[in-house]
């Protein structure tokens, strides 16, 4: 799993958890796929010391697919290998959710999150209901909930007669299974997506061991009205497994923490999906505890529906633009986030409640309007974190050629992580002479290892460079991926 220093963004990345035997079944799986392809692309051009790098990983040159190819106007092929069998891309998929999202939605796209009242308002009274519209915005946090409920205050309303009624019906109501990908429903990454999604629907929980008095203190964020939390005791022993030695129940009835903080961890941070906790439930609690900080009082319920006809819009929430949030996607692997997008490529153009299969339809559209055969594009949640997405080498360099021949290339390029300098790559490569001359997307599974971005090589030229790697052996596969760069590089 790629790890960042920033704790907002170290809740989301590409959590790999995959066992033994479904590495096994996604080798047998792509070996079926690579003996039905009649013709491959030839793996002449590939580097002498990539195919060495894969020997010495114990990695099959059937598990690996290759796309170099120039973006100017000539498309010279560099490197291929395999590069029409559909692999396992992890979290390079976001690039094909992420390009679509760009030149689908525009580089200006916001979204809107809007609040109306069913009722009448006399002076600071609602004699009615409250209203929340969602159309999927992915980054609605504490900071921006907070200021748009101030917008609701400054119209004069304080006091809530009626009901808090939450209309999330841009997205399609699908059962959503958060322990599916990886049996760890606890993981942020595992939050499904919600037309109305607050802070990621994550807790925080931080615990601060006091040896004087010895307690553990634990600060919980968001503060929840009505939601007490049960601190551990204070242990001893070791810091390992401290999660698990805590003994954790998180519901929508309160956290408790029923085990004990061994004293030698000091402060500790937990990040936490209360999947036993609903959307709503989760919503509601935040609401209270925001609208009393904010002197506004209320006494309803707070539940799921449609925005009466007839209902008023009193204040709208715009969120930062497009680009701002596929950069946080692509440089942070943000898994939540990108299936946030892929669901509203489908409400924005097919018009109707989204699924992810019609935002997979939408994109496969897209594709193929721009000539690009996607033939083996599978895509789930458009986020890479699953077993089942899958893409060539060679459509997603053909899509990355395209792109940057797009008016939004600047947008899409600078949204990936800096070689040697930021995000999923800022330590890779620091001292090799690649470093800040390639924007590259990384991908991880516990069986999977990817690679997808443009390079600028010493010539001058620009390459998209695309390496899948897809093995029980795949996380020994960077140092070929690493090598394939600087060779691009060097000899592009």
């Amino acid at each position: 799993m790629n790890a960042w220093d920033n704790p907002t963004q170290i809740l989301f990345f590409t959590g790999a958890h995959l066992n033994k035997i479904r590495a096994i079944s996604l080798l047998v799986l792509s070996s079926a796929l690579l003996s039905g392809v009649q013709a491959q692309e030839s793996s002449a051009g590939l580097p002498a010391t990539f195919s060495k790098a894969l020997q010495v990983a114990g990695i099959p040159a059937q598990s690996v697919g290759v796309y170099v190819q120039e973006v100017d106007g000539t498309g010279t092929v560099l490197a291929s290998a395999n590069a029409g069998v559909p692999f396992n891309p992890a979290s390079t998929m976001k690039l094909v959710t992420t390009d679509a999202a760009l030149e689908l939605l525009g580089p200006t796209y916001r979204w809107k999150t809007q609040a109306y009242t069913n009722g009448s308002q006399a002076g600071n009274v609602l004699q009615g209901d409250l209203i929340f519209k969602g159309n999927g915005d992915p980054k609605l946090v504490l900071e921006n909930f907070w200021l748009f409920l101030r917008q609701i205050r400054a119209k004069g309303i304080r006091d809530i007669r009626g009901n808090i009624v939450l209309d999330r019906s841009t997205f399609d109501e699908n059962a959503y299974d958060p322990s599916e990908f990886d049996g760890d429903p606890l993981k942020p990454y595992n939050v499904g997506p919600d037309a109305l999604l607050l802070n990621y629907k994550t807790l925080t929980f931080q615990f601060v061991p006091n040896l004087e008095t010895r307690q553990v203190n634990v600060l919980t964020d968001p503060p929840m009205s009505g939601y007490p939390v049960t601190p551990p005791r204070l242990g001893s022993g070791n810091c390992d497994d401290w999660q698990g030695k805590l003994q954790a129940t998180v519901d929508a009835d309160g956290a408790s923490f029923n085990g004990a903080m061994p004293a030698s961890c000091g402060e500790k941070t937990w990040y936490i999906n209360p999947y036993k906790m609903s959307s709503t439930q989760y919503f509601g609690a935040v609401f209270r505890q925001m609208w009393a900080d904010l002197g506004g009082t209320f006494s309803g319920v707070v539940r799921n529906g449609v925005t009466p006809a007839g209902s008023s819009l009193i204040s709208e929430w715009s969120s930062v633009t497009l680009p701002e949030v596929i950069r946080d996607i692509n440089k942070y692997s943000n898994n939540v986030m990108a299936r946030q997008v892929l669901l509203t490529i489908a409400s924005d153009i097919l018009k109707v409640p989204a699924t992810p299969e019609r935002g997979a339809r939408a994109i496969q559209s897209w594709l193929t309007n721009k000539g690009i055969d996607a033939s083996g594009l599978v895509i789930e949640n458009g986020s890479g974190l699953s077993r089942n997405e899958r893409i060539s080498a060679k459509t997603m360099g053909r899509m990355m050629t395209a792109a940057f021949q797009s008016p939004v290339m600047p947008e899409f390029v600078s949204s990936m992580p800096l070689v040697g300098y930021d995000g999923t790559m800022r330590k890779r490569l620091k001292n090799q002479t690649v470093a800040g001359q390639a924007h590259v997307k990384t991908g991880t599974l516990n069986d999977v290892r990817a690679i997808a971005g443009y390079v600028l090589a010493a010539s001058g030229k620009y390459y998209a460079v695309v390496c899948l790697i897809n093995h029980p052996n795949a996380p020994r596969g960077q140092a070929a991926q690493d090598g394939l760069l600087q060779w691009v590089y060097e000899n592009g």
